[in-house]
């Protein structure tokens, strides 16, 4: 419910409200990175700590690059046809996304070749990011029907 009494709908959802449930989740993946490496750490070493922190960039990354090419799609759809205020050329922002997908393949290769560790800890860090989504989305599903 909204401060004058009304029920929230998906209309109301605007591009400031994606930008904060992006950051929440971010945040929780660093929520989720900063118990999890000392305990991965006590319980199988310190290259599963850090296959878990590879897999956490990882995820975190996509999600920064999520949030930034919405964030591009989202001002050239509200414009309308106008040019109000410049925006950054799509080419550019679609450019670092596939740049970071690259990185990102690069360091899960270098990572599984090098380092010794557990591959569930890689894939837990893989799925913080999909975990803190998800929490978010379920946060904002309450907030809407309660």
């Amino acid at each position: 419910m909204t401060a004058d009494g009304n029920f929230r709908t998906f209309d109301t959802f605007s591009d400031d409200d994606f930008k904060r449930t992006i950051w929440s989740a971010l945040r929780l993946v660093a929520v989720g990175v900063a118990v999890g490496v000392p305990l991965l750490w006590w319980k199988l070493g310190w290259q599963s700590a850090t296959l878990l922190v590879v897999g956490a960039l990882i995820s975190g990354s996509g999600l920064f690059e999520w949030l930034r090419l919405m964030t591009a799609v989202m001002a050239r759809m509200d414009m309308g046809g106008e040019t109000p205020v410049p925006v950054r050329p799509l080419a550019a922002v679609l450019i670092g996304f596939f740049l970071r997908l690259g990185l990102a393949l690069a360091l899960l290769y270098v990572s599984l070749k090098f380092l010794d560790g557990s591959v569930y800890a890689l894939v837990a860090g893989l799925a913080l990011g999909v975990a803190a989504l998800s929490i978010e989305g379920l946060r904002l599903v309450k907030s809407w029907t309660v």
